[in-house]
């Protein structure tokens, strides 16, 4: 991340919350680049270090009313575990948001960040029978890491949380059947790295389908597979190279999230 723009975002804060601010509100503009944006809906959690909260649990989370694309480092939200605002923001934070990310940051205590999408390729999947089906070189990747959770409505109910965390367990790929997708992760980038590739495989999915029958993946090869794969692996930066050369064309564009 460019330093010397960090300090262009709430100079008096701790640079370890500027940093993350910085890191999160480039996600949310590269969600808008990739058009994984459902007008002002949706969300993409952060939880912030204990370095900045002394080991409460916080998190950034956009404004709502805001499209992706109007999302910066010093208008995202500061919360708690209940969605209080924390940091003085006079922006609402949407309580069906929300609901779904505190359970998983709450209850899964890796779950650093948190992202759900509503694309047409993964609502589509997210409707089909069967669902994500091995049969693709991405789906291949995620073996043994796609968990599914049934549609229980819009999701503003807490009573629905321990539901959620038993159906995820420890996978990080998760499809919210009748919804949509959602990834979490030990770091913004890892789960950017699951989603885009959970993304890419109900993509091929419902391209490969709407021309015939597919051809199937063994479970001996898609295990390996996932074996071979590097770029969730914390040993080969868990997606930081493939975030970053989003960030870069990002500022390309419009750096104006730094603000």
């Amino acid at each position: 991340m460019n330093t010397t723009a960090s300090t262009l975002v709430h100079p008096t804060i701790h640079p370890d919350e500027r940093a993350a601010r910085l890191q999160l509100a480039a996600c949310y503009r590269i969600f808008a680049m990739l058009g994984w944006t459902e007008m002002i809906y949706n969300h993409i959690t952060l939880r912030l270090p204990d370095s900045v909260t002394g080991g409460d649990k916080q998190f950034l989370i956009n404004p709502f009313g805001l499209h992706y694309s109007e999302v910066t480092a010093g208008n995202l939200v500061k919360i708690d575990l209940q969605g209080r605002v924390l940091d003085g923001s006079t922006h609402a934070v949407n309580p069906a948001g929300f609901t779904v990310h505190a359970a998983i940051h709450d209850g899964l205590p890796g779950a650093h960040c948190v992202m759900h999408t509503h694309t047409t390729a993964g609502v589509a999947v997210a409707c089909l029978e069967g669902g994500l089906q091995q049969t693709n070189f991405y789906t291949a990747q995620l073996h043994g890491m796609v968990a599914y959770h049934d549609f229980e409505g819009i999701t503003i109910h807490a009573d629905e949380g321990p539901r959620l965390l038993q159906s995820i367990g420890e996978r990080q790929a998760v499809i919210l059947r009748n919804h949509g997708l959602l990834a979490w992760g030990h770091t913004l980038p890892q789960t950017f790295a699951i989603l885009w590739t959970l993304q890419r495989a109900c993509e091929i999915q419902m391209a490969t389908f709407s021309m015939g029958r597919a051809i199937p993946v063994s479970e001996a090869v898609a295990a390996r597979c996932t074996r071979d794969a590097l770029q969730f692996n914390p040993n080969h930066g868990a997606g930081q190279d493939v975030f970053d050369a989003l960030v870069r064309q990002v500022d390309r564009i419009d750096d104006s999230y730094k603000n």
